[in-house]
């Protein structure tokens, strides 16, 4: 159950914190974590506070319409950056580090935009929780001297989710998010008509009133997670029939639908099995 005291105490926690830097950028995705730490930020800095988005065929060009309008709403200054990843080897080959070769430019481009700005420090959002899954992006932010504000409150998604609420933030029910490229099985190339190809599957599925859910791209097929509570509307016959014929109109050959239902990191399987094995 959570503690509400106790999340409350972590963010005054984080009010501290914050207090001793003298400005900051903000990797803003417009995600709940995110959101969370730039309001607060906002509310202690002011104007020392920037929030930078990243444009690329990793990131939903429904997202990054959100983070502009949240950070617009709340006057918050905020510069969304190119970003190609794709065109790194590295990330493009799709190994078990690919985030690592991700947050290393993205962390680059962020350095660059503080120089030109003169802030101090940048700070990635993520949260206690993300200790507990396997997330090499993050030891790469580190490497390049990203700050975790969240983490060293050590607040929870739980406690994130509460004090967003707390606080009138619209993210504070959002959905989990995670980069396109992480419905691709490691291994597989990712590209951009791979990445494009899960963004619209995705698309129908928010608009037809899901709320949590993945298209994981395995070739001509195309897995669909969604909450255990949504299976059921699946099987209804005109929707089946509408996305059925949309997702291969995408250019899957085959539409799969995963009976466990939406599950975080599921592609990390793979990797846990490998170690199995070994």
């Amino acid at each position: 159950m959570l503690d509400k005291e106790k999340a409350r105490s972590k963010k005054e926690d984080l009010i501290r914190y914050i207090e001793n830097l003298d400005s900051l950028i903000i990797a803003f995705s417009g995600g709940v974590d995110s959101t969370f730490l730039l309001a607060v930020a906002h509310d202690v800095l002011g104007e020392k506070v920037l929030a930078a988005t990243a444009s690329s065929a990793t990131y939903p060009s429904q997202e990054q319409e959100e983070a502009v309008r949240f950070a617009r709403k709340q006057g918050i200054k905020h510069v969304v950056f190119e970003s190609d990843e794709t065109c790194l080897p590295a990330f493009s080959a799709n190994s078990p580090d690919r985030c690592y070769h991700c947050k290393k430019l993205l962390s680059r481009e962020l350095l660059q935009i503080a120089k030109e700005k003169g802030i101090s420090h940048i700070a990635l959002a993520a949260n206690q929780d993300d200790l507990g899954d396997y997330r090499p992006g993050i030891t790469a932010a580190e490497e390049m001297g990203m700050i975790e504000p969240l983490m060293e409150a050590q607040l929870t998604k739980e406690e994130i989710r509460f004090l967003s609420k707390e606080m009138n933030l619209p993210t504070w029910d959002k959905p989990a998010m995670a980069c396109l490229a992480s419905r691709i099985p490691y291994g597989e190339p990712v590209t951009d008509e791979k990445l494009k190809m899960v963004e619209e599957a995705e698309s129908f599925l928010a608009k037809n009133g899901f709320r949590q859910f993945r298209v994981r791209h395995h070739g001509a097929v195309a897995r669909i997670e969604v909450e255990l509570s949504d299976l059921r509307k699946m099987m209804d016959k005109a929707l089946r029939e509408k996305l059925v014929a949309r997702f291969k109109e995408i250019g899957f050959l085959h539409i799969a639908l995963d009976l466990e239902g939406y599950v975080t990191g599921s592609m990390n399987r793979a990797l846990n099995l490998e170690k199995s094995n070994e």
